[in-house]
């Protein structure tokens, strides 16, 4: 990072999380603030993106002044403004890019447009500063199911995708069947845990297959055909679903490190990668191989604007040059725009 650059503003809205974070380039968030819109989305079962939209264009402006006042600074003190600005839902993703392009030209400060993936892939080494590129990384949240090498800053070569569902998606569906509200992650998690992941038998797609990429429609599906037979207790099927998620994502991990390379590490991110029985899976596979395990922690997971805040950081520190006023916001935006498309992959790829 030039001398000069200290504090970064980040703003994140692509989807449900309102956010804005300062954080500096040593590595410390001195503030953070997130406006959950679960309670808003709970009736639908997932996110409504209309609703989403209008909420941020409500409640940023006032986070945005209360991590400010809780660092005790002003706008002039931070040296960048970093947003999301793709991919997303676009309504939401515009909220964000136009209020930071605001700020920017308002404080005469540079604008960093970031992608909202490259976000969570590099949230990690804002809490291990250990963490040197190439590393492996496991990206699953709701919108994206990746296997990626991350070579550096901006220099990602994808190996695996989702060609249908992402787990995310999956495990939200998953909570709507059963009945447990919106967001599914945690709920589902919660009941597998008095559940068991032996007692319901569920498909593992793409298991051992030659292609590389994830699947999770079938899962989910074999999910609602278990449950309408009422034969199986809620906590077993939740259970054996985690645990046939951790089968395939394992299994995929498996495959794609044949063409992964030297690494320094196995790294998850994405809001997945909160769950407990996935992390001890997944520490348990980089140690058969030899690999230290990362992963933020769980604050840093779920989508945030400290990620934001620091792949800003992140971007000035490699030699980025500031993006122009007139960037437009993405819906989508792969970070290896040179990978080949999945099959039936579409917007997921």
């Amino acid at each position: 990072m030039s001398p000069g650059t200290k504090v970064v503003l980040g703003i994140e809205s692509s989807c449900d999380e309102t956010a804005a974070a300062l954080v500096t380039g040593g590595r410390c968030i001195l503030a953070q603030a997130i406006a959950s819109q679960a309670e808003a989305h709970a009736p639908y079962g997932g996110v409504v993106p209309e609703i989403a939209a209008r909420a941020h264009a409500e409640r940023l402006a006032p986070l945005i002044e209360q991590v400010l006042q809780e660092a005790q600074l002003d706008l002039a003190d931070c040296d960048a403004v970093a947003a999301t600005a793709g991919p997303g839902l676009i309504g939401g993703v515009m909220v964000g890019l136009v209020t930071a392009k605001a700020l920017a030209m308002a404080s005469d400060k540079p604008l960093i447009a970031v992608n909202h993936l490259e976000g969570h892939a590099l949230s990690p080494r804002l809490a291990d500063a250990a963490l040197e590129f190439p590393y492996a990384l496991l990206l699953v949240s709701g919108g994206h199911c990746q296997i990626l090498r991350v070579e550096g800053v901006g220099r990602y070569r994808r190996l695996a995708t989702t060609i249908d569902d992402a787990l995310g998606e999956a495990f939200d569906k998953t909570a709507k069947i059963l009945g447990l509200g919106y967001p599914g992650g945690p709920a589902v998690e919660a009941l597998a845990a008095s559940g068991d992941p032996a007692r319901v038998t569920l498909p593992r797609p793409l298991l051992g297959s030659a292609e590389p990429h994830f699947s999770f429609a079938g899962l989910k599906s074999a999910v609602l055909r278990a449950r309408e037979t009422g034969r199986h207790a809620d906590a077993d099927i939740a259970a054996s679903f985690q645990q046939a998620a951790i089968a395939c994502l394992v299994d995929r991990l498996d495959h794609a490190f044949a063409d992964m390379g030297q690494v320094t590490a196995l790294v998850a991110a994405g809001g997945v990668a909160a769950n407990h029985a996935i992390r001890a899976a997944l520490e348990h596979f980089a140690g058969s191989r030899g690999l230290r395990f990362v992963a933020p922690p769980l604050a840093l997971c779920t989508d945030n604007a400290a990620m934001i805040a620091w792949a800003g950081i992140e971007r000035i520190k490699a030699g980025f040059a500031a993006d122009p006023l007139d960037i437009p916001a993405r819906p989508r935006w792969p970070l290896d725009p040179e990978a080949e498309p999945a099959r039936g992959a579409g917007v997921k790829a």
